[in-house]
């Protein structure tokens, strides 16, 4: 696994007019660049396909369910990633429902990955969007990462070109949960090609 590069799917998880989140998944994209050990794959949700009306068998009971034509670019993008981050706002206490979309639109390729989170909001920074997420992915087989970045009151913490005025408590937050995303991903890359993972009945 040491030669080999890891893939890594940054999820842009808003699609609100107006939306934050495309500053702060740009700037954690050049941190994950930067970190080397990962190559970067943006999903922006906004420009993704995701109807909300789920088919009528479950991807978890029948995998190759056939998708809708738009979505085949962004389910060979997650089934690729060796890990995945998700920059999250919170809304109303929660997750965006286009990030709850594209998770159930999928399941294998959750499966026995890590996930971290970078989240924003106002006083709480998003962090209860991130603990509702980790019970969601924890029902695809995934693993949440335990260390998160969160952006509390981002509106103060980025200029108006969208960059961090103080960057290195964000920076060492994100190298963190990057460390712990290479560890993760290394350990289930190597356990999946000796046992590959099962989901029971």
């Amino acid at each position: 696994m040491s030669n080999r590069t890891l893939q890594l799917a940054v999820i842009v998880a808003s699609v609100r007019e107006g939306r934050f989140g495309p500053a702060v998944a740009r700037w954690f994209r050049e941190e994950a660049r930067q970190h080397g050990q990962f190559a970067v794959d943006v999903i922006d949700l906004a420009e993704t396909p995701l109807p909300l009306a789920l088919p009528p068998v479950s991807p978890k009971n029948e995998a190759n369910y056939p998708r809708p034509a738009g979505m085949a670019e962004v389910t060979a993008t997650l089934a690729a990633a060796d890990a995945f981050v998700v920059v999250t706002p919170e809304y109303n206490h929660s997750f965006p429902a286009s990030i709850k979309a594209l998770i159930d639109w999928h399941f294998t390729q959750w499966q026995a990955k890590p996930v971290g989170f970078v989240s924003y909001g106002g006083l709480g920074g998003g962090i209860r969007a991130v603990e509702q997420l980790r019970l969601v992915f924890a029902e695809m087989h995934a693993v949440g990462v335990r260390d998160t970045v969160s952006f509390a009151n981002y509106w103060e913490l980025f200029d108006a070109e969208g960059r961090l005025v103080e960057p290195e408590g964000p920076q060492g937050a994100a190298k963190i949960m990057l460390d712990q995303l290479v560890w993760w991903a290394t350990a289930l890359y190597h356990a999946q090609a000796e046992n590959p993972y099962q989901v029971a009945g």
